[in-house]
């Protein structure tokens, strides 16, 4: 029987046009703030610093430092 991933950190690996599942999950944290995001919602990363980001604010914020 398979079990969900529900509630597990997954590890991804980003790349430039999307991004690879290395441990399978349900969700990532967001660098800047610590948010859980779901990876179905997960729309900001950057591939340099292979990091999450829960909102364009926060991805540009991360980004400009």
């Amino acid at each position: 029987m398979l079990m969900p991933n529900t509630d597990r950190l997954a590890r991804l690996h980003y790349m430039a046009n999307g991004f690879r599942v290395l441990t399978p999950g349900d969700h990532v944290l967001c660098a800047v703030s610590g948010a859980r995001i779901v990876l179905e919602d997960l729309r900001y990363w950057s591939a340099a610093r292979q990091e999450a980001y829960a909102s364009a604010t926060l991805a540009t914020e991360a980004l400009s430092a």
